[in-house]
């Protein structure tokens, strides 16, 4: 933890010295405008088009994809900037603070998925864009085929996993420069789909509890539920925020950087589709953009490298989180290499990129449950304060306990309250009771909810010696 120290100002700004140690007061220098462009570059996402034209697909009008996106995200949004507080408040990683909740090594598992989900996700996020930029340059006309996806491919991952493992500084600069000129991009976009497609406000296709259950699977993908996938990354950006901001400022500049880029993307992507355009990533934007290829082709690849860099960075500290005793850049790169090797399964086979992507969706439904606990836990339970070096102490001397069973069997109940009101594309995992209720999905509120209320009545029914009276109320170092 000392180390950081160690070095001046301008090694900071070149190099990311930090590992998943609470970060100093004096290196804590992010302002709102920077947590923004960081939130708003991870989420000018390609899939977002593709998302929001789901809405579409399911057979909703273009009003109701609207106004699902839009009130969906108003509440996955402020959720997520309410997380992001926790990483201002303590300076510290969101799965460092999981120790809080789930024990020192109780908190492995959530961990451990996190881990496994971000590098599936980096793969993912990558495999999307390539038709698309393909498609780009054929517009352009410059052919390649499989070489050119293959060669975009390799680009795409040596940069993002270098900007990665250089650290936050590298991706707040990165996206500090960049997305200003990509949004003025999206404003030529939207314009463009404005006056140039057929777009169909009230076109539907289901009535009576055909809608209601589209609706709430489109809430799940890209509403609340594209909100709540974010937070196991929300404090480990939000730690580097200047300690002197108001949290009003913080909690402004996360959530509309989560909200605005979301919304925007979604809603052209289901205005494109609208028009019959299929939703097909590649089709809409042949479809809509295709005179403005080379612009269109900056965002296919500027979008997973600003939303890679976060991913890759985060599972590096999910890594170090798990006492895995190495340099962070160093994980990093690791985490990265795993990426490409998944990647690289996906560009062998498209049979294993869909069934590897089902996976990654049913994963997801572990985060609402997870967000239950830790909100109780940090936001109720402790509600002020908390000691910050008994995070870091090992589990035979931290007041936190090894495992915090409380917190793991909470979270355990929530993702089974979370499958009973789940309708996975897996047959085998769409819960009876989403089924019972003609498909409507309910799972991000079923897992949040019935894990917050059984962590705080678990709490309140033990009163036990779990975490220690000073665990609870020790002043926030740096404060």
């Amino acid at each position: 933890m000392s180390k950081s120290a160690n070095f001046n100002s301008d090694e900071l700004s070149a190099y990311d010295v930090h590992g998943i140690a609470p970060v100093p007061v004096s290196h804590r220098t992010s302002s709102p405008l920077d947590q923004f462009w960081i939130w708003a570059g991870a989420n000018v996402a390609p899939i977002n088009w593709v998302l929001g034209a789901l809405g579409i697909q399911m057979g909703l009008s273009l009003w109701d994809t609207f106004l699902v996106i839009a009130i969906g995200n108003l509440v996955g949004a402020a959720l997520f900037a309410t997380f992001c507080l926790m990483g201002y408040r303590t300076g510290v990683p969101q799965m460092v603070l999981a120790r809080l909740a789930f024990g020192r090594r109780g908190a492995y598992l959530p961990t451990f998925v996190q881990l496994l989900m971000a590098m599936g996700w980096v793969a993912t996020n990558t495999w999307i864009v390539l038709d698309l930029s393909v498609a780009a340059l054929d517009r352009m006309g410059i052919g390649g085929g499989v070489e050119m996806k293959y060669a975009i491919a390799l680009v795409i991952m040596v940069v993002q996993i270098g900007i990665a493992a250089w650290g936050f500084n590298a991706i707040k600069y990165f996206e500090r420069y960049t997305m200003p000129a990509i949004l003025l991009i999206m404003v030529a976009m939207t314009f463009m789909a404005t006056f140039t497609v057929d777009i169909q406000w009230s076109t539907s296709t289901v009535t009576g509890i055909a809608r209601w259950s589209a609706m709430s699977q489109l809430m799940t993908a890209i509403g609340i539920g594209w909100g709540i996938s974010w937070l196991v990354y929300a404090s480990d950006y939000t730690r580097f925020s200047k300690p002197g901001l108001k949290p009003s400022s913080v909690f402004k500049a996360t959530f509309l950087g989560m909200f605005v880029p979301t919304v925007w993307l979604a809603t052209l992507g289901a205005a494109i589709a609208s028009a019959g355009a299929g939703s097909d990533p590649a089709q809409l934007i042949i479809a809509a953009f295709g005179v403005m290829a080379l612009p269109v082709l900056l965002v296919l690849v500027h979008g997973p490298i600003a939303t890679n860099i976060v991913v890759i960075y985060s599972a590096a500290l999910s890594s170090l989180a798990m006492d895995i005793n190495k340099p962070r850049w160093v994980v990093s790169l690791a985490c990265g290499v795993a990426g490409s090797i998944i990647l690289y399964g996906f560009m062998q086979s498209r049979d294993f990129a869909h069934a590897f992507e089902t996976f990654m969706v049913t994963m997801v439904v572990w985060i609402s449950p997870w967000a239950g606990v830790t909100a109780a836990d940090f936001f109720v339970v402790r509600g002020g304060p908390i000691n910050v070096d008994e995070l870091y102490k090992p589990h035979t001397t931290s007041r936190l306990g090894d495992v915090n069973w409380t917190g793991v069997v909470s979270l355990l109940v929530g993702v089974f309250a979370a499958y009973l009101f789940q309708m996975s594309v897996v047959e085998v995992l769409q819960g009876p009771l989403a089924l019972g209720l003609g498909g409507i999905d309910l799972s991000w509120l079923a897992g949040f909810a019935v894990a917050f209320v059984a962590y705080i009545a678990s709490h309140k029914l033990r009163r036990t010696g779990d975490v220690g009276a000073s665990a609870l109320t020790s002043p926030l170092r740096g404060e």
